[in-house]
Parts: C-alpha cells; sequence; structure tokens
C-alpha cells in the first residue's frame, strides 16, 4: 500500500504538471493584472477548494461521464473566455503604466473575490486537474492525501501566475496579455472541441 505522503506527492506532482500550461495559470494572471492580488488569490483559492472537494468525493465517477459530453462542455466554455477576452481588447484603453485597472480598483474585495470564485470556479469543471484528482482517489484510497496535494498544487500555480503577473504587466501591454489570453483560450477550444467530435 502506498503511503500518505507518497500520494500527497502523486498529486501534487500530477496536478501541478498538468496545471501550468493550463487555464488556471492564464485565468489568474488575466484576473490578477486586472484586479487586486490579494482578492483575486483568495477568491481563486477558494474556488479551487471546492472544486478539490468535489472531486475527491466524486472519486472514480467522474471518468465514467461519456468523454464527448466532458470535452464539448470544455470547448464552449474555452469559446465564452476567448471572446470575452477579446471583447476586452476591443472595448478597453491599453494601461500598461497601470498594475490594475483603474475602473476595477472601485470595486470592493468582495465582488472581486466573487468574481475570481466564479471564474476559477466554472473554469475548473472537468478540467484534467478535477479528473486526475479522481482517478487518483479512486486508484489509491487516499483522498485527504490526494485532495491536499491536488489544492497546493492549484494555489502553486495560482500564486506563481499572481506574482508573475505583476511583472509582465510593467513590460507588456495589458491589452497583449488580453490577446495572448484570448488566443490561448481559442486553441484551448479547438483542442476540445476536436476531442469531442473524435470521442
Amino acid at each position: 500500500m502506498t503511503s500518505f505522503l507518497a500520494v500527497f506527492g502523486i498529486a501534487f506532482g500530477a496536478v501541478l504538471l498538468v496545471e501550468l500550461p493550463d487555464k488556471t495559470l492564464v485565468a489568474t494572471l488575466v484576473l490578477s493584472t486586472r484586479y487586486r492580488r490579494r482578492p483575486v488569490l483568495l477568491g481563486v483559492a477558494s474556488a479551487f477548494a471546492v472544486q478539490c472537494v468535489v472531486a475527491v468525493t466524486a472519486g472514480g465517477l467522474l471518468r465514467l461521464l461519456p468523454h464527448r459530453l466532458v470535452e464539448a462542455f470544455v470547448a464552449v466554455l474555452f469559446a465564452v473566455g476567448a471572446f470575452i477576452l477579446f471583447r476586452e481588447t476591443v472595448g478597453g484603453a491599453d494601461d500598461a503604466d497601470e498594475s490594475v485597472d483603474p475602473a476595477a480598483s472601485a470595486l470592493s474585495d468582495r465582488r472581486i473575490f466573487g468574481i475570481s470564485f466564479g471564474v476559477l470556479f466554472a473554469a475548473e469543471w472537468g478540467d484534467a486537474s478535477q479528473l486526475a484528482t479522481a482517478g487518483l482517489v479512486a486508484r489509491y484510497g487516499e483522498p485527504v492525501a490526494v485532495g491536499i496535494g491536488s489544492f497546493l498544487a492549484l494555489v502553486g500555480v495560482a500564486v506563481l501566475a499572481a506574482l508573475l503577473g505583476r511583472a509582465i504587466l510593467r513590460k507588456v501591454p495589458l491589452n497583449l496579455i488580453h490577446q495572448i489570453a484570448g488566443a490561448l483560450f481559442t486553441v484551448f477550444a479547438i483542442v476540445a472541441a476536436v476531442a469531442a467530435i473524435r470521442g
């Protein structure tokens, strides 16, 4: 039987590798360049906590969902995200000198928390990290080790994105970040749509 620490390490490593090039990093980067960092990270971490509890509770059951349905849902989600990001670049001003959008600075921490929670909570449904978490629980039977490992990996990626977001914004215009994120979301949508079609 695999030890608690070994399962924790497996979950942490697997989710970290899945999420580093994934939408979690992109979404947190965009949120942290638009809003104040602290409520963004609290909202994102709370969304991850709920998603990890759902994945751990579901265990291996999430893997029984029809693959096409999950991929189609993910494709639509990414397509909507890409549309929103591209719309931001058309309608918004390009403020490279400011680390937080001036209009966003008027929002309360509670509102920013809610926006961040909502974006990541919706984006993580059916995500590879959620499926990996459920699969690892089913395989190893260690829900606490898997849940904690997955959660810490997700929060680690979010913190990395938030910290890099500030540094990147000093060098790169916000509109360009939105365009790059929109392009990545478009690629994610196409990949998920192709996976849904191939079934």
